[in-house]
Parts: C-alpha cells; structure tokens; sequence
C-alpha cells in the first residue's frame, strides 16, 4: 500500500478527516517544563487517538529548544505507534544533497510517516523525500498565510505561480506519496486548484482561527481525492486547555466532520 492509499485508509477507518497539530506551546501551559510538555503531548493522544487519523507536529515548538526539543520529536512517532499517520510540520526543501540529509533525518531517524516540503528551490529539492516510496510528502501549494499573495498567487505568462507548482507536483507523483498543503482560507480559489491538480491528499490549514470554511474544503476533498482538516489552535486552546477540554473539541470538529462527510 502506498502512502496516499495509507492515509486515506486510516481516515476511512475512523470515518475522520481531522488532522490534528500538536503545536504546544509550553509557555501557555500551567507547568512549562519540558518533562511535562512531553507527557501532555502523551496525554492528548491517548484521550484523541481513537478518533483522529492524523497527527501533525509542526517542529518549530521543539526545535526552540534544541536537543532537549528533539527527544520530544523522536518520540512523538513511537508514541502515536502506527496508531495514526504522522506528518513532520517541518518545510524542508533544499539543493539535492542537504535535502537528502534532511529526509534520512526526519524518515530513518525520527521515523515521521510524512513531511512538508517547501517547492522553492525546485524538483531536485523534492526528490530525495518522494524516493522513500513508503513516506508521504505534503508539498506547500497555496498556503493559508496572508503572505502567500506575496509569490504564490503571482502570474507568470498569465498563470499563477502555485498552479506552476501543483502541475510539477502531478508529474513527479510516480510513487503515489505525493500531496498538497492548501490553506483552507483560499476558500475562492480552491476550485482553480481542483482544475490544476490531480488525485491527491490535500492537508487543509486554516479552519478554526484563521476563518477557513470548513465545508467548502471538506467537500471538495470528498469529492475528487481527499481534503485533510488540519486544526491546531483551535483545539488545543479550547477553554482552560486540559486534555478533557481538547478531547471536547477534537469530538466536536469529528462530529461536524463525519455530519459533512
């Protein structure tokens, strides 16, 4: 089974499409040691894995705090134990050989099931992470950030720039482990990357605090390949932030989720 079969099957397999970030910023929790950072991490799983098929883990949180971060990191994967799909939330993307370096880190090492990749430096700063035919690569498309208009949404001989970069990601798509990052906050131009893309996972930011619509992204996944709704914020900060409020929240976006669906 190839990884975009993978994730769809165990989205299947709990009638989900929630993706849900384990952005934790210990700052803002009532004991900000890293010890208890990593068994609240521990705790949100357990209370959250029967429902969510996704966890993704943007690594800036951790990474702040160097090798003591990256224990955490490493085991976050052995954690969740094939129990969900993971997705290292840590855009790489550089010349050939670094990113080589980069994808044995995040794939041999850490043992992420997936990863997003920034497209700027072009193919060959992709291909090190889509030759691990088993490992899933979320390549950023159109993201959710005001600052996407910056490059993304430029034209170039009158065709926008991530339409450039979704087309490059169809044809480098041979093993099947390729998808998207789409911000659900493109509400209006999710249609224009329907027209562009083929058959594969979109990983949706943006509902909850940014404002992204939900249905609108949900369906359009439903009806073509598959729309990931990816939540961080919006449930980790749920009320006063204890794994029982964010275990509410999870089932609550699970509920609307399924009731879409």
């Amino acid at each position: 089974m190839n990884f975009n079969e993978k994730i769809k099957s165990k989205c299947l397999e709990k009638n989900n499409r929630l993706c849900l970030g384990l952005d934790v910023d210990n700052n803002l929790l009532e004991n900000n040691s890293l010890d208890y950072m990593n068994s609240y991490i521990e705790d949100i799983i357990n209370a959250t894995i029967d429902l969510c098929p996704i966890y993704k883990v943007n690594f800036s949180f951790y990474e702040r705090y160097g090798s003591k971060g990256y224990k955490i990191l490493e085991k976050i994967p052995e954690y969740i134990n094939n129990r969900a799909i993971s997705i290292a939330d840590a855009k790489r993307g550089d010349i050939g050989n670094s990113s080589i370096y980069y994808a044995k880190s995040i794939f041999d090492y850490l043992g992420y099931d997936s990863i997003t990749v920034s497209p700027y430096m072009g193919r060959d700063s992709i291909e090190p992470f889509i030759n691990y035919k088993d490992k899933g690569v979320f390549v950023l498309g159109l993201t959710s950030n005001i600052g996407s208009n910056d490059f993304q949404k430029l034209n170039v001989n009158n065709v926008a720039v991530y339409k450039f970069v979704i087309k490059l990601c169809n044809t480098m798509n041979k093993y099947n482990n390729i998808g998207l990052v789409i911000g659900a906050t493109n509400d209006k131009d999710l249609k224009d990357v329907e027209s562009v893309s083929s058959p594969m996972p979109w990983l949706m930011p943006g509902i909850g605090f940014q404002g992204g619509n939900l249905e609108k992204s949900l369906k359009i996944g439903e009806e073509n390949f598959l729309s990931i709704i990816n939540v961080s914020r919006g449930i980790l900060t749920n009320k006063n932030k204890q794994v029982e409020d964010i275990k509410e929240a999870t089932l609550n976006y699970t509920l609307k989720i399924r009731d879409l669906i």
